[in-house]
């Protein structure tokens, strides 16, 4: 009988100054991801069964490279415990298993460790030393990401806000999709918008940089990480943001009516978080969090709306003449 693999267990901590139960919530509700772990940008659950559920991660690696991975997870609210298991593994891991652990120490501050257990197929001393300084080296960085992002969210609770904008569109949501998706084009199909390059080395993984020019005249320059789901979504992480943000993140939705009556719901959302440190800069000393909310509710809701707005006479032109009039999809890694 083979000898079994050597499994290598390894833990780290660190210390959050935040309760508890909400660093547990910021964890196990994966719509926070974007949140707190800067490269992520879109996460969802799918349920799988005896409290298991399948994780779906879009996000950037270490190396800058966009990348799509999958795990399975096992909630535990009432112990404040996560186990987690990566899939699509391979060689030299024969196995790989994690876990969060959440532990209050006052009513304000929290211990959360982070557990590893890996095996490899072959018991090489180099592989183990590798394999492990790789779990020590992302298991620090992503303590401390966590630690910092889910203080400040803690913090600016009273700052973070969401606002939707919908549109009823007499059209096919293929098409609404396709007009948000097929960004090269904005140029040609959206005031404003000057320039527009679209990385997408792979398909659905995109990098997005836009130049736009506002009434008065100034430009604007913005880069998104994107994550598109032909023809339910597409999901977006702002990496450059303006002076009075410090996170935004958003969705495009694409559903039929639940009147069945036909056409599509389009819908454009989104979750910020402002910069206090700027309000005055940007928007005059006697500016307040209530002046900021307002401004960035219009200036980001304006131009979503104008997006729908365009997207539905899109559509509904494609609706009028047939399939044969629609603008052909962009090729993988189109750039403009």
């Amino acid at each position: 009988m083979p000898p079994q693999p050597v499994l290598r267990e390894v833990e780290h901590e660190i210390t959050v100054s935040a309760p508890a139960a909400t660093v547990y919530r910021l964890i196990a509700e994966v719509d926070n991801w974007p949140r707190i772990y800067p490269r992520i940008v879109h996460a969802e659950q799918v349920p799988e069964g005896g409290g298991r559920e399948l994780l779906l991660i879009w996000g950037t690696t270490a190396d800058a490279s966009f990348e799509h991975w999958t795990a399975l997870r096992t909630l535990d609210p009432q112990r404040l415990r996560i186990t987690f298991r990566p899939t699509g593994f391979g060689p030299p891991l024969a196995s790989m298993d994690g876990g969060w652990v959440v532990e209050p120490l006052s009513r304000a501050e929290s211990r959360v460790r982070l557990l590893h257990a890996f095996s490899l197929v072959d018991d090489d001393p180099g592989e183990f030393e590798r394999i492990d300084s790789a779990v020590d080296r992302n298991s620090r960085t992503e303590l401390a990401e966590l630690k910092k992002s889910v203080e400040a969210a803690y913090l600016a609770e009273e700052f973070t806000f969401s606002f939707e904008d919908t549109a009823r569109i007499a059209g096919r949501a293929e098409d609404v999709y396709d007009f948000v998706n097929e960004a090269p084009l904005w140029a040609e199909r959206l005031p404003g918008v000057e320039e527009v390059r679209l990385d997408e080395d792979k398909p659905g993984l995109q990098r997005l940089e836009t130049v736009t020019r506002a009434p008065d005249g100034s430009t604007h320059r913005a880069v998104s990480h994107r994550v598109c789901l032909p023809h339910r979504g597409i999901l977006h992480r702002q990496v450059t943001l303006p002076a009075l943000l410090s996170l935004h993140t958003g969705s495009w939705t694409f559903e039929t009516p639940a009147d069945d009556t036909g056409g599509v719901v389009a819908s454009a959302r989104h979750t910020v978080v402002l910069n206090t440190a700027n309000i005055t800069a940007v928007l005059g000393p006697d500016a307040t969090v209530a002046d900021a909310r307002a401004h960035v509710r219009e200036a980001i809701g304006a131009s979503s709306r104008a997006v729908l707005a365009q997207a539905g006479r899109y559509a509904e032109r494609g609706r009028r003449a047939g399939p044969a009039a629609r603008t052909p999809h962009p090729r993988s890694g189109r750039r403009t």
